[in-house]
């Protein structure tokens, strides 16, 4: 079983921590010290494990008010924000990148500019219509509505599915997805750790991401992580930040997460580290001297279902699961489920025992993808 190393030594400082989902990060907050207060759309049972009080909100137009409400019952010392919440004005000290810094990487066209402008090798950018394209509404996370159209037919489909967003097109690139977390201070990063990202594949959300695994071990590794701390230190942004790459013939990146990432549990299982406390070193101007060293290998990955199911079984208390639904929750086809790990001396063994962890939670909660 893996637990996290918890250092109680901040529990005068309370964190709120908002976005569409919060448990990876108020976890590790948790086991930095800190009370934590969740604004997160989910409630997951897990996050009361770590949050002494957690408020639910519908959409992100919700969101907002939420949050006002949430710090109305809680005097709070730092704000975190996750997916969804990046760019909302708040009262509290922010402890991540300021909005206007934020909102550059929220915007997939000027992440592609900066990438330009600061020589970073990326995939080309391509005019409408242009086949085949890796198409990709210009906000919003996950991947999950990113596509490789080839003709008008997909393309006006693709509209008609996502109400005709503002789209990026760009060539398609080949390779194994990936990215490095790092640290920074606003003008100096460190990466901490190089992960290898699973997607869900299949035709529906084919680029939605699903999991990862820590340390991607490949002979690009190193220039990964140089490339990705001058991106970070380029950047402006302040805390931990992921930068999105492919790994082909040459390593190309896809984007910059101006925020915590969904790579938070396997980073800090294989490298025994905690990534809450190096975001409030970083916004504090401390970076660490070197990159830490993994002392494993660590895999999650996200089941998703391909049915509407009600969940019937608490998974609480299995020690490889975590983003719990509360029994008695019912899950559209396509939504996620739960996230369940595996860890060990390779990649080969992590994703054997994950495996093994997937068969035994698939038996509780019915089909799942």
């Amino acid at each position: 079983m893996w637990e996290r190393k918890t250092d109680r030594k901040s529990l005068n400082r309370r964190v709120l921590i908002a976005g569409f989902t919060t448990r990876h990060v108020a976890s590790s907050a948790y086991a930095a010290g800190y009370q934590v207060c969740a604004v997160d759309h989910f409630c997951d049972h897990d996050l009361s494990r770590y949050a002494d009080d957690c408020l639910t909100f519908n959409d992100l137009d919700s969101l907002p008010a939420a949050i006002q409400e949430m710090s109305g019952r809680h005097s709070c010392d730092i704000f975190v924000p996750t997916s969804g919440a990046e760019i909302l004005p708040v009262g509290i000290p922010r402890y991540g990148p300021v909005p206007e810094r934020a909102a550059t990487f929220l915007d997939k066209g000027l992440t592609s500019c900066f990438f330009q402008e600061t020589g970073v090798p990326a995939p080309a950018t391509l005019l409408e219509r242009t086949y085949p394209a890796m198409v990709k509404p210009r906000s919003g996370s996950g991947g999950w509505r990113n596509a490789v159209l080839h003709n008008d037919e997909q393309w006006r489909k693709w509209k008609e599915d996502l109400d005709d967003p503002p789209a990026l097109w760009q060539e398609v690139v080949e390779g194994t997805p990936a990215s490095v977390c790092c640290v920074t201070d606003g003008t100096r990063a460190r990466a901490v750790a190089v992960n290898e990202q699973l997607l869900r594949g299949g035709e529906d959300a084919a680029y939605g991401f699903s999991g990862s695994i820590t340390p991607f071990v490949h002979p690009f590794a190193d220039e990964l992580v140089r490339s990705a701390e001058n991106i970070a230190s380029a950047s402006g942004c302040t805390g931990t930040i992921g930068v999105d790459f492919v790994v082909g013939e040459t390593p190309y990146a896809i984007e910059v997460n101006p925020r915590f990432q969904g790579t938070v549990d396997t980073v800090e299982m294989a490298t025994g580290i905690n990534l809450f406390s190096l975001h409030v070193d970083a916004c504090e101007g401390r970076i660490p001297d070197k990159m830490p060293v993994p002392g494993q290998f660590a895999a999650r990955k996200i089941l998703f279902a391909r049915d509407d199911l009600q969940v019937g079984e608490d998974l609480i208390n299995f020690p490889f699961v975590a983003d719990v639904p509360w029994p008695g929750s019912n899950i559209e086809k396509g939504g996620a489920i739960v996230s369940v790990y595996g860890w060990g001396p390779s990649r080969r063994d992590a994703i054997l025992m994950l495996d093994k962890h997937i068969s035994t939670v698939q038996q509780y909660i019915g089909r799942t993808s």
